[in-house]
């Protein structure tokens, strides 16, 4: 059976009350902690940093921690976020001038790489570099925001990806970023993709447990 993976952004939680929500949705069966880092420069929102993902690890989150970078440029803060406990650290490739010398500086800290695409990004980038990865993410919104709808277009995006990453290696993680949610997380599913961030169906659901399990359980039947 294929490794699903379910990882919250944390965008979308209590920040009043981070290590405790974060400790609770995955208690109720979530895989990955899921970082929307931003600038306020590559994109149009300020976020968090080093810091955040530092307190959850001392608050005693052990969870995977996937962290995506919506930053320009992204050399300097990698070391520090690989410090502050990253397990994924994923780039837009765009948001550097050297896309394998990225990819590098995030091995050697210890972490594992991942190119993000955003919706209009050609595919083209991971021709040069998909052997040397362990994520590829598919922006399914324009990075910026949470709680946007879906791009349509992504699905044909994943399928092609997906062809890419099955020729090359298919451990590479395949993740799909904005506006999943029990409508679409099925359909998304079928395409390919095998790691889902869900940031507001999660964390504005009532209840995470049942939210969370409803996606699997459409996963399953996909």
């Amino acid at each position: 059976m294929k490794d699903y993976k379910i990882a919250p952004s944390i965008l979308s939680a209590d920040f009043a009350n981070l290590g405790k929500d974060v400790a609770d949705v995955l208690d109720a069966g979530a895989d990955f902690v899921h970082f929307d880092v931003m600038d306020n420069h590559y994109v149009p929102n300020l976020t968090i940093g080093p810091l955040v993902c530092e307190s959850l690890r001392k608050y005693g989150i052990e969870a995977v921690i996937d962290v995506h970078l919506m930053i320009t440029p992204v050399d300097d803060i990698i070391p520090q976020f690989a410090k502050a406990g990253a397990n994924y650290i994923t780039f837009h490739p765009e948001a550097t001038k050297h896309v394998d010398r990225t990819i590098k500086l995030i091995k050697d800290n210890g972490c594992m790489p991942g190119i993000v695409l955003n919706p209009a990004t050609n595919v083209s980038v991971l021709e040069y570099c998909l052997d040397q990865i362990d994520m590829v993410l598919l922006m399914s919104v324009n990075p910026g925001f949470g709680g946007q709808k879906f791009i349509e277009s992504t699905y044909d995006k994943i399928t092609e990806v997906k062809e890419m990453i099955d020729a090359v290696n298919p451990d590479i993680r395949l993740e799909v970023d904005g506006g999943i949610n029990l409508e679409n997380i099925g359909r998304v599913a079928e395409h390919g993709v095998d790691t889902f961030v869900a940031g507001s169906a999660i964390f504005n659901s009532k209840n995470y447990k049942k939210t969370i399990s409803q996606m699997r359980e459409i996963i399953s039947k996909s």
